[in-house]
């Protein structure tokens, strides 16, 4: 699934190729994706401009006066800037069509992802109740100390509830817990500030370099083989279950917590 790195970078891809362009067509090759794509998306986007692409946790919004469309990549999902005439494939479910001559193309073929439509001055129910941005001022270690407080659910499950803070997904939750020295296991309420500073600190470095990693490797937001082109991830945990640790050589375990496979160094994390 793409992570907050891969939405960001897509977002950061796209916007150079988008904005201030006028829409001059919307043409929906199927209904829905995950939901019903609303008819604003084809009546009220023809003729709009696009004035900003914003990211919030994994949701990309394309402002337009009247609203916002808001796409989210679920499981397999990619946005593409191509030419008009580029031939549709089965999964290229959406094209918005650009006074450039190019199309912004959405692609899902799982149809896990969404497009969606959000009026001028109002919030989506989707955006509504998400907690901080990991990179905002607003997520620091005061905040996820008050928010952990007397708290007994494993840190893990704190760090993925996109109440609490947005975007730290299953593969940066592992790495930054692992940076960190943290069991993911552990008490949420029972982590010191300390550690807690250390936790946060983990989270915000992994999440730029993995935006810029993704930002150097992209390329075209598609490979050769037609699958999203993300950065290639240089994991400590993730995924490594059995493995030594490439710190200490201790051999990695894995523990299933709330229905989400984690890996984890019993000798590194306390």
């Amino acid at each position: 699934m793409p992570e907050l790195p891969e939405v960001e970078t897509t977002r950061r891809g796209i916007a150079p190729h988008v904005l201030g362009h006028r829409i001059t067509g919307v043409v929906l090759r199927r209904p829905d994706l995950r939901w019903p794509i609303p008819p604003q998306i084809r009546d009220d986007l023809p003729g709009q401009r696009i004035d900003d692409v914003r990211r919030r946790a994994k949701y990309l919004l394309l402002d337009v006066q009247t609203g916002s469309a808001i796409v989210h990549l679920g499981m397999s999902g990619s946005l593409r800037v191509l030419a008009a005439d580029a031939p549709a494939k089965a999964h290229d479910h959406v094209d918005i069509s650009l006074d450039s001559g190019r199309v912004l193309r959405l692609t899902d073929p799982r149809r896990f992802g969404a497009l969606l439509w959000q009026p001028h001055g109002e919030t989506h129910g989707l955006l509504r109740g998400l907690g901080p941005e990991p990179l905002a001022d607003a997520f620091d270690a005061d905040y996820l100390a008050a928010t952990a407080r007397g708290r007994a659910a494993p840190i893990k499950h704190l760090l993925m509830d996109q109440r609490i803070v947005v975007g730290v997904g299953n593969i940066y939750a592992a790495e930054a817990l692992f940076r960190a020295g943290i069991h993911p296991a552990r008490a949420a309420g029972r982590i010191g500030r300390a550690r807690l500073e250390r936790l946060v600190s983990a989270i915000r470095e992994i999440l730029a370099y993995a935006i810029r990693r993704g930002g150097t490797t992209l390329r075209d937001f598609i490979s050769p083989d037609g699958e999203p082109g993300y950065f290639e991830q240089e994991l400590f945990v993730y995924g490594r279950a059995g493995e030594p640790c490439k710190v200490c050589g201790t051999v990695l375990r894995a523990a299933d917590w709330g229905q989400r496979a984690t890996v984890y160094c019993p000798r590194c994390q306390r």
